[in-house]
């Protein structure tokens, strides 16, 4: 019976919904995150009579034929890139991006990575940095007898010297992408370039396109604690669902194979 098969399929589906759901709510308090939604496409279709085929010498139609399902398949997980909330750290290094794009980050291999998680760090060279000690783009050194740090809405990092001077030390890079959800997740809220995503459209914060960055905040996660639990809810009833299906299909296999 086809039924066994395809709610399989289906107790499939909701186990990578739940799978997702769960990756969004253990990353309710991530720095950056964006929430990702399953989402999924029937298989295909075995055609008993197939529409619009002859049913009689007279020329009449089939007017819908017989089509029969057999289950579903994940689509794609795709990454809601809705802004987050923006909180209050009042911690100097920590950048907020309000609006589109992207902090970047020089990896160790040379590759650029791509992150919304603006909670930096200066090291011991004076460089802005990561959390992980990855260089901020374009690679801005803080000098050693600076006093203070300010970083305005355009991204412009000012030093203030110890006679009460600003002295500019750089503007942070930030990048666009044509299709952001297509960017590849690599762990440690970093992201790199793919062809879906389309190439980097390297600019400054305030320039147009681009978000304004936010000094002393955060941009918190952006997931819907009461949107997964719901999210949640409807996957495990579906899945319930799909179970009661097989649990059908056995018995009446059973009665068929009882039959005298």
């Amino acid at each position: 019976m086809r039924a066994l098969n395809t709610a399989a399929t289906g107790m499939q589906a909701q186990q990578l919904n739940v799978e997702v759901i769960a990756h969004n709510i253990a990353n309710m308090n991530t720095t950056g995150y964006k929430r990702q939604r399953a989402e999924f496409q029937d298989l295909l279709y075995q055609t008993v009579e197939r529409m619009g085929a002859t049913s009689s010498d007279a020329g009449t139609i089939v007017p819908t034929g017989v089509q029969v399902g057999v289950g579903v398949k994940a689509g794609s997980i795709y990454r809601v890139t809705e802004q987050g909330g923006i909180t209050q750290t009042n911690n100097r290094y920590d950048l907020a991006l309000q609006g589109e794009g992207y902090f970047v980050v020089q990896l160790p291999d040379g590759r650029d990575a791509y992150t919304r998680a603006g909670n930096f760090s200066i090291s011991a060279d004076g460089q802005i940095v990561t959390e992980d000690g990855f260089v901020v783009a374009p690679g801005i050194s803080v000098p050693t007898d600076a006093t203070d740090i300010t970083i305005n809405r355009q991204g412009v990092v000012q030093a203030l010297q110890p006679d009460g001077t600003f002295q500019d030390v750089g503007a942070i890079d930030l990048a666009r992408f044509v299709n952001p959800p297509g960017l590849d997740a690599i762990g440690d809220n970093l992201f790199l370039e793919t062809p879906a995503s389309g190439p980097a459209n390297r600019g400054l914060a305030g320039v147009e396109g681009f978000g304004f960055i936010q000094q002393g905040f955060l941009e918190t996660s952006n997931v819907n604690a009461v949107t997964e639990i719901s999210a949640l809810i409807s996957a495990q009833r579906a899945y319930e669902m799909n179970s009661k299906v097989i649990t059908t299909t056995d018995e009446m296999l059973r009665s068929a194979s009882n039959l005298r």
